[in-house]
C-alpha cells in the first residue's frame, strides 16, 4: 500500500529529524508533494519511524517446549513489537550445548522465523553446570554462552568459561544468581511478601554473583554482559566495574524500569525472575537507564501456558512477556514523561545492543503511532504467552509496521 507520512519523525545518524514521507509497499522516500491537498493516498500523522529493535534476551521455547512459544509465533510476536532480531536463550530441549543440538534450533530457525534470530550456546552442558559446553564448536553460530535460567554456581567453572569465551571472541551472558542464597524463595524478600507471608528471593543472589564475575573478567579478559539486573547493588558494582575499565556491560527490562513489590498481586503475572524488587531498587535501574550504566533495555520474554501461569504466585511458572509491549511502555512513560529521549530509546533498545554483539546485518525498521492511548490486551497478542504485569496498562504508541530485508513481516495498515 501507499501512505504519507506527515511530518513524521524519524531517526536518522542518531538524531530524531522531521520530514514528510512516502511509504510505498516497504519504502520510504520524501514526499515531495503537498501534503494538505487531497489526495487517494491515506494521510498518517503523530509517526515515528525507527530502527528496527534487536532483543538480547528472548525466550522462543523451541526446541522441546513448543507448547510454550514457537520460533514461527515468537518472532511474529517480536516483529509486532518492531523488532527485527532477537538473540534466543538456551534453556531448551535439547540444550545447545554441541554444534548438533545447536543444529535442531538453527533449522527450526531457518524455516519458521520471520525477522533474525540469533542463538545463544550454553556455557555448560545441559546447563548444569558441571562441564563445559562445545564451545568452539558452536563458536561461529552462536551470539555468545550463557545458562540463563541458571546461575553458574562454581567460581572455578566460571573462570575456565570466561577464559575459554575471551579465546573464542564471544561474550559471557550471564544469568546471575546465587542458589544457596534463594531458599525456597519466589517473589522479592521485601514488604510484600512479608505481608502477605510469601517466602522471599534476597537481592543478594543476584548482586553477589555479579560481584564474583566481574573479579573473574579483571583475570579472563574476557567480554561479559550481565542478564536482567534488578537491583540497587548490581547497579552500584556494573557502575564502578566501568570506571575502572571492565569490559561489562547489562540489560534491564521494562518491568524492572516501571514497577516494583508495591505493584504486585496475588496472581502470577506479576511473577519471574528475578522477581520485582523494592521501589529503591526501581529508582536505582531507572537512574542506571538516565546515566548509562544500563546499556540495553531487553524483554526476557518468557511465555508459559497459561495453566503454568495458573497456580498463585508460589506454584506458578517464573517468566512474563513483554517483546510486544517493550517499547510502547517506553515510550509512554520514559520518552514522553521525559525521563528519557526518543534517541536514548532507540540507543537502549536498537542500537546499544547491537553493537555490543556485533550485530550489522540489515536492521530494518519499524512505524509507530504515537499518541492514541490505548490499553494493553493480552488477546492482542501474537505471542501463544498472555501473562503480562502491564495487562490494561494505557500505552500511546502501535506498530503498524516493520521491515526486515525489504519485506513486511508485521503490518497493521
Amino acid at each position: 500500500m501507499k501512505a504519507i507520512l506527515r511530518g513524521a519523525q524519524i531517526y536518522t545518524d542518531g538524531t530524531m529529524k522531521k520530514s514528510d514521507l512516502l511509504l510505498d509497499g516497504t519504502s520510504l522516500s520524501v514526499f515531495e508533494g503537498d501534503v494538505s491537498a487531497p489526495s487517494a493516498i491515506p494521510v498518517f500523522d503523530n509517526i515515528a519511524v525507527l530502527p528496527g529493535f534487536c532483543d538480547v534476551h528472548v525466550h522462543l521455547r523451541e526446541p522441546g517446549f513448543s507448547y510454550k512459544e514457537t520460533i514461527g509465533t515468537g518472532s511474529l510476536a517480536a516483529a509486532r513489537g518492531g523488532y527485527t532480531c532477537v538473540l534466543s536463550m538456551p534453556n531448551l530441549a535439547p540444550t545447545p550445548d554441541t554444534e548438533e543440538n545447536l543444529k535442531v534450533q538453527l533449522d527450526l530457525i531457518e524455516r519458521d522465523a520471520v525477522i533474525k534470530v540469533i542463538p545463544y550456546g550454553t556455557i555448560t552442558k545441559g546447563e548444569g553446570g558441571l562441564e563445559l559446553s562445545d564451545m568452539a564448536a558452536m563458536n561461529e553460530q552462536v551470539a555468545g554462552y550463557s545458562d540463563d535460567g541458571r546461575g553458574v554456581q562454581s567460581e572455578e567453572m566460571m573462570l575456565r568459561a570466561m577464559e575459554l569465551a575471551a579465546s573464542l571472541g564471544k561474550p559471557i551472558v550471564a544469568h546471575c544468581e546465587d542458589n544457596s542464597l534463594l531458599r525456597g524463595g519466589y517473589i522479592h524478600d521485601g514488604e510484600y511478601a512479608r505481608a502477605h507471608g510469601h517466602r522471599g528471593i534476597c537481592s543478594e543472589s543476584e548482586w553477589g554473583p555479579i560481584k564474583r564475575d566481574i573479579e573473574l573478567v579483571k583475570k579472563s579478559g574476557c567480554s561479559y554482559h550481565v542478564c536482567h539486573i534488578s537491583t540497587k547493588e548490581s547497579v552500584e558494582l556494573i557502575r564502578r566495574a566501568k570506571a575502572e575499565g571492565v569490559d561489562i556491560t547489562c540489560e534491564t527490562a521494562p518491568h524492572y524500569i516501571l514497577l516494583d513489590d508495591s505493584s504486585m498481586e496475588e496472581d502470577a503475572r506479576f511473577k519471574m525472575n528475578p522477581p520485582l524488587r523494592s521501589a529503591e531498587d526501581r529508582l536505582a535501574i531507572l537512574e542506571g537507564i538516565k546515566d548509562g550504566t544500563i546499556d540495553a533495555i531487553a524483554t526476557d520474554h518468557a511465555p508459559h501456558s497459561a495453566e503454568e501461569k495458573s497456580r498463585g504466585l508460589e506454584k506458578s511458572a517464573m517468566g512474563v512477556v513483554g517483546i510486544e509491549t517493550a517499547f510502547p511502555l517506553v515510550y509512554t512513560y520514559l520518552v514522553k514523561t521525559g525521563v528519557i529521549t526518543m534517541e536514548r530509546a532507540v540507543e537502549l533498545l536498537s542500537i546499544s545492543p547491537r553493537r555490543r554483539f556485533g550485530i550489522t546485518s540489515d536492521v530494518g525498521f519499524s512505524i509507530w503511532r504515537l499518541g492514541e492511548k490505548k490499553p494493553i490486551d493480552a488477546k492482542d497478542f501474537l505471542s501463544k504467552g498472555k501473562s503480562t504485569p502491564f495487562l490494561g496498562t494505557p500505552v500511546e504508541a502501535e506498530c503498524l509496521l516493520t521491515v526486515y530485508e525489504g519485506k513486511a513481516v508485521y503490518s497493521a495498515l
